[in-house]
Protein backbone atom coordinates (compact mmCIF):
# COMPACT_ATOMS: atom_id res chain seq x y z
CA UNK A 1 0.00 0.00 0.00
CA UNK A 2 1.21 3.20 -0.93
CA UNK A 3 -0.22 6.64 0.89
CA UNK A 4 0.02 9.30 -1.98
CA UNK A 5 -1.16 13.07 -1.63
CA UNK A 6 -3.43 14.54 -4.22
CA UNK A 7 -4.01 18.06 -5.32
CA UNK A 8 -7.40 18.42 -6.01
CA UNK A 9 -9.89 20.89 -4.14
CA UNK A 10 -13.30 19.92 -5.60
CA UNK A 11 -12.42 15.43 -6.03
CA UNK A 12 -12.51 15.80 -9.61
CA UNK A 13 -9.84 17.76 -11.16
CA UNK A 14 -6.02 17.89 -11.04
CA UNK A 15 -5.48 21.51 -11.83
CA UNK A 16 -3.29 23.54 -9.42
CA UNK A 17 0.36 24.20 -9.21
CA UNK A 18 2.29 22.95 -6.42
CA UNK A 19 2.62 26.18 -5.24
CA UNK A 20 -0.42 27.19 -4.61
CA UNK A 21 -2.04 24.44 -3.62
CA UNK A 22 -3.75 24.95 0.06
CA UNK A 23 -5.41 21.63 0.73
CA UNK A 24 -4.41 17.91 -0.52
CA UNK A 25 -6.36 14.52 -0.30
CA UNK A 26 -4.90 12.02 1.16
CA UNK A 27 -5.61 7.93 -0.56
CA UNK A 28 -3.90 4.97 -0.04
CA UNK A 29 -3.36 3.40 -3.22
CA UNK A 30 -3.20 -0.28 -3.94
CA UNK A 31 -2.39 -2.58 -6.74
CA UNK A 32 -5.53 -1.71 -7.99
CA UNK A 33 -7.80 0.64 -6.35
CA UNK A 34 -7.71 3.17 -3.96
CA UNK A 35 -9.10 4.47 -0.97
CA UNK A 36 -10.08 8.45 0.28
CA UNK A 37 -8.17 8.84 3.66
CA UNK A 38 -9.04 12.59 4.60
CA UNK A 39 -7.89 15.91 3.33
CA UNK A 40 -5.23 17.72 4.97
CA UNK A 41 -4.33 21.84 4.68
CA UNK A 42 -1.08 23.24 3.66
CA UNK A 43 0.12 27.20 3.57
CA UNK A 44 0.40 27.54 -0.34
CA UNK A 45 4.68 27.01 -0.46
CA UNK A 46 4.57 30.04 -2.93
CA UNK A 47 3.17 33.56 -1.77
CA UNK A 48 3.90 36.55 -3.58
CA UNK A 49 5.69 35.30 -6.54
CA UNK A 50 8.25 33.83 -3.99
CA UNK A 51 8.88 30.85 -2.16
CA UNK A 52 11.56 29.60 0.68
CA UNK A 53 12.68 26.27 1.27
CA UNK A 54 10.93 26.54 4.81
CA UNK A 55 7.40 26.65 2.96
CA UNK A 56 8.53 23.73 1.54
CA UNK A 57 9.56 22.03 4.69
CA UNK A 58 6.40 23.57 5.79
CA UNK A 59 4.30 21.03 3.24
CA UNK A 60 6.54 18.40 3.85
CA UNK A 61 5.76 18.13 7.32
CA UNK A 62 1.84 17.81 6.85
CA UNK A 63 2.75 15.12 4.26
CA UNK A 64 5.12 13.02 6.11
CA UNK A 65 3.71 10.04 6.08
CA UNK A 66 2.98 10.31 2.12
CA UNK A 67 5.73 9.04 -0.34
CA UNK A 68 4.25 10.94 -3.25
CA UNK A 69 2.94 14.02 -4.39
CA UNK A 70 0.16 14.32 -7.34
CA UNK A 71 0.03 17.93 -9.04
CA UNK A 72 -1.09 19.41 -12.34
CA UNK A 73 2.67 21.63 -12.66
CA UNK A 74 5.75 22.04 -10.00
CA UNK A 75 8.23 24.23 -10.68
CA UNK A 76 11.78 23.14 -11.22
CA UNK A 77 13.32 24.32 -7.63
CA UNK A 78 10.42 22.71 -5.73
CA UNK A 79 10.56 19.59 -7.76
CA UNK A 80 13.84 19.26 -6.33
CA UNK A 81 14.08 20.41 -3.27
CA UNK A 82 11.11 17.86 -2.94
CA UNK A 83 12.53 15.09 -4.67
CA UNK A 84 16.06 15.43 -2.72
CA UNK A 85 13.89 15.31 0.74
CA UNK A 86 12.80 11.99 -0.11
CA UNK A 87 9.31 12.94 -2.01
CA UNK A 88 8.18 11.42 -5.57
CA UNK A 89 6.00 13.67 -7.52
CA UNK A 90 3.79 13.04 -10.39
CA UNK A 91 2.22 15.54 -12.65
CA UNK A 92 -0.79 15.52 -14.42
CA UNK A 93 -3.50 17.70 -15.06
CA UNK A 94 -7.01 16.64 -15.56
CA UNK A 95 -9.58 14.43 -14.67
CA UNK A 96 -8.82 13.00 -11.14
CA UNK A 97 -9.53 9.20 -11.44
CA UNK A 98 -8.08 9.61 -14.99
CA UNK A 99 -4.72 10.39 -13.67
CA UNK A 100 -4.86 8.55 -10.59
CA UNK A 101 -6.21 5.36 -12.83
CA UNK A 102 -2.66 5.95 -15.23
CA UNK A 103 -0.55 6.14 -11.98
CA UNK A 104 -1.69 2.54 -10.76
CA UNK A 105 -2.35 1.37 -14.07
CA UNK A 106 1.46 2.05 -15.02
CA UNK A 107 2.66 0.66 -11.46
CA UNK A 108 4.36 4.23 -11.01
CA UNK A 109 4.37 3.30 -7.71
CA UNK A 110 6.23 0.41 -7.67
Amino acid sequence: MHRIAVSTTDGLTIYQHFGRTDKYQIYDVGEASYTYIETREVSPPCKEGGHSTASFDGVLAVLSDCEAIVVAVVGEGAAEYLMKAGMRIFTGRGVFEDVLGTIISKKMLG
